[in-house]
């Protein structure tokens, strides 16, 4: 039985669909999410530029935009693969055609585990662990197919989330995984979003992250086993990373999008992402509301800016509504006008939505679904 919320959903979504390309973003109903295509564009090709060289290379990760012609996009400017958060991803992304996918998280249980076995016939699929008894279910399941099980070692290089120790204990389950007839492919090691502006402190924590990662390399290296991938990095500290030694491969994903809140961290990279909402209510000099609130954006990291409108500041979002504080009693904005909001979180307010528009020039280029 649906609920009122997936009714809302479905009703949204046929009038969505009414638009058409060319037509102006004025005529597009509200809540509605819009990437600037320009922006998009601008960063793809950005990215691109620098890891066209000879050092790593960009493995970009798919949750960061969930668009298959995205991702493809990403795979014509030089990526050599995608990186994903879950098996389902990784099978559409095979569907697709996108033949090199890292899993950059542990699966477990029996389903999961054949599933992802019967990917791997078909595509080059890593995924990471960091589990012993894991490693004995990959092999067991596998039966005669053993050899095409690939997996990277995940080594716990600063977030206490996922992975190993790094140094003995990597090494350990490494020996286990070739012991099991497993294919080792490499080292994964995630150091997280450094939250800092470009400087030496950002720079220094990196460093150290790595290293971290790659001391673990030389001693796996010690004994004779090969480490043919070191993925790591995100869009915050991507150049960093690139220059750490042995690294082969960059998983940034939120450069190409980029939202408000992770600007700061990465201000090479343009902001894309906004939501389109209608003004329903003016109080003259005090406030508007407008009709997109908690289920149409994230508030998670702080209320959004509003664009293009400094007259206009953000008080609270409410489950449909968010009240906007006019700082600007000049300002010349009635209801039934419409107004951007960026886009303060992308990847949780992706998961509201079911398709966005690419937008140039005031005008629809495109309608993309949202991948769930």
């Amino acid at each position: 039985m649906l609920t009122q919320q997936d009714k809302n959903s479905e009703v949204r979504l046929k009038e969505q669909e009414t638009i058409r390309r060319g037509a102006k973003v004025a005529e597009i109903p509200t809540p509605s999410l819009l990437m600037d295509l320009d922006a998009m564009e601008s960063n793809l090709r950005r990215m691109a530029a620098f890891f066209s060289g000879s050092g790593p290379k960009l493995r970009p990760h798919f949750k960061a935009h969930q668009v298959f012609s995205l991702a493809k996009r990403q795979m014509e400017h030089g990526a050599i693969g995608l990186t994903c958060a879950r098996l389902d991803q990784a099978e559409k992304l095979v569907s697709q055609g996108i033949h090199s996918v890292l899993i950059a998280n542990e699966i477990a249980g029996e389903s999961k585990i054949r599933d992802f076995i019967d990917l791997g016939r078909r595509a080059t699929v890593l995924v990471a662990v960091d589990n012993a008894n894991v490693v004995a279910d990959m092999a067991r399941i596998a039966g005669k197919h053993k050899e095409q099980v690939n997996v990277l070692v995940d080594v716990d290089v600063r977030l206490a989330r996922c992975g190993v120790k790094p140094g003995e204990a990597a090494l350990a389950l490494t020996q286990l995984i070739l012991e099991k007839g497993l294919h080792f492919g490499g080292l994964m090691g995630y150091e997280g979003q450094v939250a800092l502006p470009p400087g030496p402190e950002k720079e220094r924590i990196v460093c150290e992250s790595l290293q971290r990662l790659t001391e673990t390399k030389s001693l796996i290296e010690q004994t004779g086993i090969p480490v043919g991938i070191v993925s790591c990095g995100g869009s915050s500290d991507f150049s960093i990373a690139a220059k750490c030694p042995h690294v082969t491969e960059i998983q940034a994903g939120s450069y190409l999008l980029m939202d408000s809140s992770y600007e700061p961290f990465a201000p090479e990279f343009r902001p894309s992402l906004t939501i389109l909402s209608t003004v329903i209510s003016k109080t003259p000099g005090e406030r508007v509301v407008v009709d997109a609130g908690f289920r149409a954006m994230s508030g998670e990291h702080g209320l959004p800016l509003v664009k293009g409108a400094p007259g206009l500041r953000t008080k609270a979002l409410n489950i449909e509504h968010s009240i906007l504080e006019i700082t600007d009693p000049t300002l010349p904005i009635e209801v039934g006008e419409k107004v951007e909001i960026w886009v303060r979180f992308l990847d949780q307010t992706l998961g509201l939505h079911d398709h966005f528009f690419a937008i140039r020039n005031g005008e629809v280029e495109e309608m993309l679904k949202i991948e769930r």
